[in-house]
């Protein structure tokens, strides 16, 4: 329950819109453009192959009203290219295209940009293009897919922890295995609801279209989800095979295969599945997703386990101590530590993918996010540098068990494989090495003995270490801790590696939906300029909410590039013709390089509001605020990207 809290406050924390995964790099007509001849078709390219909506174009005439066009298709040959025709007799003016794709890591794209035919109208009429993602529709998309990985981790983890480490009493981790497969059954069967508004911005009640359901169905992340939702049914009939019969009659290959089909469904949707290197891509997303549910799911079985197993008030006993679980614990340590090698491995091949190159880590927010969830993994292995000397001490203090379950004399294991105090590892009928503790006085002191090597038949219970005298009860030896004692320092240790484990698991879902740097960096020099030839115009809407209080600030730079630039602003009112307002304020901020923001201080010219001297010093993508006053007590601001060039 705490932890649950945990991820839901980090959730709502973080909430924000998704980023987009595929990039326009450049369109036919160019944004901006003034052709002499309306043009014969409209063309989008794109960073990676996209997948077109009912709606992917809406084109707007002069008067701001929709113009129908045909459907939108694939240029022949090219999966990256989407158009669609341009209807004839439409006559001149400024049109406006607004479009909306999927990219092919199943999330939508959307965008707008305008072209004239003949001349530039001389007033450009408000456009709704709509929004870029219905608010309710994105929360609990996000909030299903936040589910969805942390059921993943916790099935996968506590199935795994079950089947390799093979607790003394798997009994308690019956209702992690049931919590986590419920819930990832509930999560895929939102993400398939929604996945049709979620693509075209709708609300979550068009979910409920038939015709919706439909042509998710037909899409790749649709039948993804699909296959993700029938895989459920082969794991719930081996999750009670396992919770029935025990690990010993599960098979581990067939829930190997399980999971490696689960992570498959993750690695078809996300990032791996578009870019550069796909196949590559796809073996690493999945090698680091199982790593990941492996870990940081077999934590939370851990603390599950240590939680029954430290039940007893006096922290110094061993009464009702298992001594079988000081070989649990030594297990997941060693599965623990090549699950993080295969986390490194993957991380640090998906971050050169992702980034492209250093400057991406400060200056994309996906390199950031990168940043963060590095130092989170770095405190969780510090953490996880704690539970190990505690598993160490945990088996020093009570020895580790044989095949039979009876500790070995000096913790030497049978076939099982599991580490004893000194860290060797009995097998079959192998010879074990007994080793008395050496007196004071060193190997020549009178007292000090040595003992021959005897053998050991891992099928004869091995004798259990009897304390000194006049130690207390439920101790090994006059140095060593309780085991009482060990177990309640290990499992405070889990907790605080299960919280910040939590922390990463946040990051890395936040990760997955934002815009790599290398396809940012990629877009970011060619994407064309908005407005006129030779400069940049920007359509800023604003509603003060009160009646006549809507409009939109029509924001032209000239040149749009870096350097001086003359700025001219023209506001429209709710019937699109020129309005008259008392106050104008304009500001622009480059947000990934902490600029701004820096005010173009615009002056009343009358009939528009400008000024010739604002320098802008760097390109990127900047954010143009303006602040409309239609009246002494109302005002509005509204914002969006400008994007200038060098």
């Amino acid at each position: 329950m705490m932890l649950g809290a945990v991820l839901l406050l980090l959730l709502l924390g973080g909430a924000g819109p998704a980023s987009a995964h595929a990039v326009m790099r450049s369109s036919d007509p160019a944004d901006g453009t003034v052709l002499k001849t309306a043009p014969a078709s409209i063309s989008l390219n794109f960073s990676e192959s996209v997948g077109l909506l009912d709606g992917s174009f809406r084109l707007f005439g002069p008067d701001g009203r929709r113009v129908h066009t045909g459907e939108a298709r694939h240029a022949p040959g090219h999966s990256d290219t989407a158009e669609v025709a341009f209807p004839a007799g439409l006559g001149q003016g400024t049109f406006t295209v607004a479009w909306r794709v999927v990219s092919a890591d199943s999330h939508p794209v959307s965008g707008a940009f305008t072209f004239s035919v003949g001349k530039p109208s001389p007033t450009s009429a408000a456009v709704d293009t709509g929004p870029d993602e219905n608010p309710a529709t994105g929360a609990l998309w996000d909030l299903a897919r936040y589910a969805a990985y942390g059921a993943a981790a916790l099935l996968i983890g506590t199935a795994a922890f079950v089947l390799l480490c093979r607790p003394p009493d798997p009994g308690p981790l019956r209702r992690p295995l049931a919590a986590g497969w419920w819930t990832l059954l509930a999560s895929t069967v939102v993400l398939l609801a929604l996945r049709a508004p979620y693509e075209t911005g709708a609300g979550p009640a068009s979910a409920l279209e038939p015709a919706a359901l439909a042509r998710t169905l037909t899409g790749r992340p649709g039948l993804v989800l699909l296959a993700r939702l029938t895989l459920l049914a082969p794991v719930a009939a081996y999750l009670v095979r396992l919770s029935r019969r025990g690990p010993s009659r599960a098979t581990p290959a067939t829930g190997a295969a399980l999971a490696l089909a689960l992570a498959l469904t993750w690695a078809a949707s996300e990032h791996a599945s578009a870019g550069i290197q796909v196949p590559s891509a796809m073996a690493s997303s999945v090698l680091h997703l199982l790593a990941m549910a492996v870990w940081l799911g077999g934590l939370t079985a851990l603390l599950t386990i240590l939680q029954r197993a430290t039940t007893d008030p006096d922290p110094g006993s061993s009464a009702g101590y298992d001594p079988r679980l000081a070989a649990t614990v030594a297990r997941f340590s060693r599965i623990a530590f090549l699950a993080v090698i295969v986390l490194v491995v993957t991380g640090v091949y998906q971050s050169w993918r992702g980034l492209g190159s250093w400057t991406a880590l400060s200056d994309t927010t996906y390199g950031r996010l990168l940043l963060a969830k590095l130092a989170a993994v770095v405190l969780l292995l510090a953490a996880a540098g704690g539970s190990r000397r505690w598993t160490a001490r945990l088996a020093t203090a009570a020895g580790s068990p044989g095949t039979n379950g009876n500790p070995g004399t000096n913790g030497s294991l049978g076939t099982n494989g599991s580490l004893g105090t000194d860290g060797t590892t009995g097998t079959g009928s192998e010879a074990v090495q007994e080793r008395t503790p050496e007196p004071v006085g060193g190997p020549s002191h009178p007292t000090a003995r040595t003992t021959a090597p005897q053998t050991v038949s891992t099928s004869t219970p091995l004798p259990v270490p009897v304390p000194p005298a006049g130690a207390p009860a439920g101790t090994s030896s006059p140095r060593s801790p309780a085991p009482g004692r060990c177990l309640r320092a290990l499992r405070r240790s889990v907790l605080a590696e299960v919280a910040v484990a939590v922390a990463v698991l946040v990051i890395s879902t936040v990760l997955s939906g934002t815009l790599p740097g290398r396809a940012a960096a990629g877009g970011a020099g060619t994407a064309p300029a908005a407005g006129i030839p030779g400069a940049s115009v920007t359509m800023i809407p604003f509603d003060t909410g009160t009646p006549g209080g809507r409009g939109t600030v029509q924001i032209t730079l000239q040149p749009g590039r870096v350097g001086q630039n003359a700025v001219e602003a023209v506001v429209f009112g709710p019937d699109g013709g020129l309005s008259t307002v008392p106050e104008l304020r304009l500001s622009l901020s480059l947000p990934a390089e902490e600029i701004g923001p820096i005010d173009a201080r615009l002056t009343d010219q009358g009939g528009y509001w400008g000024t010739d001297s604002l320098d802008l010093p760097i390109p990127g993508a900047w954010t143009a605020k303006a602040t409309v006053r239609v009246s002494e007590l109302d005002q509005a601001s509204g914002s969006r990207t400008v994007r200038i060039l060098r």
